[in-house]
């Protein structure tokens, strides 16, 4: 059973959440301020956080950079209302995989939740590989897929879900050049149209993760004004 941590200071956003989520079978933990979530994010390992933004005490995007440089990297949701200014492209690039507008649908948010989960990897070490599994290779990186495992040289990369698709992706296209708007369709797959600074973000983070030196990539280069193109062998 996969365990959720909902944050939120409103006691009925937490009480629709708790009860749609374990309908749907989950375990669910609750925190209602920013100090509790990262303690609890950091001590009783959920498998994915629903993290409001506007929180007592720490606000969610602390939160979540806190967990990122704590190198946490379960999958997070950011949760605002309408009417709250908020960056959705900052909370990304701080390390958030997905984004809600209050109000929203339980359904919606269970949706949400079991896609992040199916595409989310323990980041346990490596095992056996089965003679099913898809392994992808270039140059000094291999990706197993099933496993949502990536390596540099032999060692496991620490990829956020979005990082993790996005490298695959791009090794399966090797060669080809993919508009940000294509990206943008075929890993984030909802409303994020135009706003193709979440893909440089991304593909920034992940150049610091894959690259020799990020300013000089070797292996995700840039086509200006397009998009991006993985090179390599």
């Amino acid at each position: 059973m996969s365990k959720i941590l909902v944050v939120d200071d409103e006691h009925s956003i937490l009480t629709l959440l708790r009860f749609n989520l374990e309908k749907a079978g989950y375990e669910v933990i609750q925190a209602m301020d920013g100090n509790q979530a990262l303690h609890m994010a950091l001590h009783e390992q959920p498998d994915c956080i629903i993290l409001d933004v506007m929180l007592p005490k720490m606000d969610g995007i602390e939160v979540c950079k806190e967990l990122r440089k704590a190198e946490c990297m379960v999958p997070i949701i950011m949760l605002t209302a309408k009417d709250e200014e908020f960056d959705k492209v900052l909370g990304l690039e701080l390390g958030a995989d997905d984004y809600m507008t209050k109000p929203f649908s339980p359904r919606e948010v269970v949706a949400h939740v079991r896609a992040l989960l199916r595409r989310s990897n323990q980041y346990s070490q490596p095992q056996e590989v089965s003679k099913e599994e898809e392994v992808l290779k270039l140059g000094v990186l291999t990706v197993y897929v099933d496993r949502y495992e990536a390596l540099r040289n032999d060692e496991l990369l620490r990829l956020t879900p979005k990082e993790f698709e996005l490298l695959a992706y791009f090794i399966r296209n090797r060669g080809r050049v993919l508009t940000r708007d294509h990206l943008l369709e075929v890993i984030w797959n909802y409303d994020f149209t135009g706003d193709s600074r979440i893909v440089d973000v991304h593909v920034s983070h992940l150049r610091e993760k894959i690259e020799d030196d990020p300013k000089a990539p070797s292996y995700i280069q840039t086509v200006r004004g397009i998009g991006y193109k993985m090179i390599g062998e």
